[in-house]
């Protein structure tokens, strides 16, 4: 197997892994800024990963739940662009905190290490 193949398969083992355990910052990142539902979320997801994440609904749904039961995240009922109410989920003041220790923590770590 030639060099760049086995490097191509690697990664993408290795990113199959990595999705699996990243829903969540995903998720953060597309609420981060403002309000959406689950399609929107989902779209976001897709999108600014390069299509190289995808995610189930079922999967959002349950993570958001979870995250409302913990107190990160919260929802309000609104009129959907198309047809009937929809809920619009959006980082409370805890999950905002939240989100920025983890940053610090997790992400700044990056940006040292590219100084290298």
């Amino acid at each position: 197997m030639k060099k760049e193949e086995k490097i191509k398969e690697l990664l993408s083992s290795w990113e199959e892994t990595y999705k699996k355990g990243q829903l969540t910052l995903w998720i953060f990142l597309s609420l981060r800024e403002n309000e959406k539902y689950v399609d929107e979320i989902k779209e976001f997801v897709v999108e600014k990963s390069n299509r190289t994440i995808t995610c189930e609904e079922q999967s959002l749904y349950r993570a958001l739940r979870k995250y409302e039961h913990v107190g990160i995240m919260g929802y309000q009922l609104k009129k959907g662009k198309k047809g009937p109410e929809r809920k619009y989920y959006f980082l409370t003041d805890l999950g905002k905190e939240l989100f920025e220790q983890f940053i610090k923590r997790n992400i700044y770590i990056f940006i040292l290490f590219r100084r290298y």
